[in-house]
């Protein structure tokens, strides 16, 4: 009997043991992906900033960013696509899925699509590093492609961030967090598709950065809670 019992002791102290040792490895994960989103911005921003510097004749206030990504640059090139783009998008993804894992059940439609769309802004900025431009052909060819993938991400961010903020609002989720997916949602469109002439590759830039600095401001927080708020 006695013996009996001290296996069910046993048995509890290691699912106790197991139960506290949850919460750490979340918070790990969780530490992991945040630091991932920003060292992913500051990888996309540094890189621009070197490539645009090392290409003679480039400028940020006239070109735009996926030209330093362009296959006529070769090797440096598809480098840049896999640091600018490619990196920062499939981090952004999983910001995307980790926001959709921990939506409560009783999750509305508005914020599960929001989220999708969030996850397609994201799948489609990684795409403007493997779809890169022709420097001879910009309207053109390949180059189309890539224009594709930066609209698809131009528009669904903001729809996605906006119904995902209007969904957990409704939800009881966190304020701030809401608060921070609409105005980053605006400010890529804003920057996306305000700007025109002589300001429009600036204005891009500006989108590009705001996307990046929601995406690793988000990574620290906990999600769509009332803690977070």
């Amino acid at each position: 009997m006695a013996g009996h019992l001290r296996g069910h002791v046993h048995a509890f102290d290691i699912a106790a043991h197991a139960a506290a040792r949850r919460p750490v490895r979340r918070l790990n994960a969780g530490r992991a992906g945040a630091l991932a989103a920003t060292a992913a911005a500051l990888a996309c921003a540094g890189a621009a900033a070197l490539a645009g510097a090392a290409l003679e004749g480039y400028s940020h206030s006239a070109h735009p960013l996926g030209l330093l990504g362009a296959r006529q640059l070769g090797a440096g090139g598809l480098a840049f696509g896999w640091v600018a783009f490619v990196l920062p998008g499939a981090v952004q993804a999983w910001q995307a899925v980790r926001l959709r894992s921990v939506m409560p059940p009783a999750a509305g439609w508005a914020q599960r699509i929001g989220l999708q769309l969030v996850l397609l802004a994201a799948l489609a900025f990684a795409a403007q590093g493997l779809l890169r431009l022709d420097m001879e052909s910009l309207d053109a060819g390949a180059s189309r492609w890539h224009a594709l993938a930066w609209l698809v991400w131009a528009m669904a961010f903001p729809l996605g961030a906006c119904a995902a903020a209007v969904g957990a609002w409704r939800r009881g989720g966190s304020p701030a967090f809401a608060a921070a997916l609409v105005l980053a949602g605006m400010l890529v469109a804003a920057g996306a598709f305000l700007g025109a002439g002589a300001m429009a590759p600036l204005a891009q830039r500006g989108a590009v950065l705001a996307w990046l600095a929601w995406g690793a401001w988000a990574a620290w927080r906990p999600p769509l809670s009332r803690g977070a708020a």
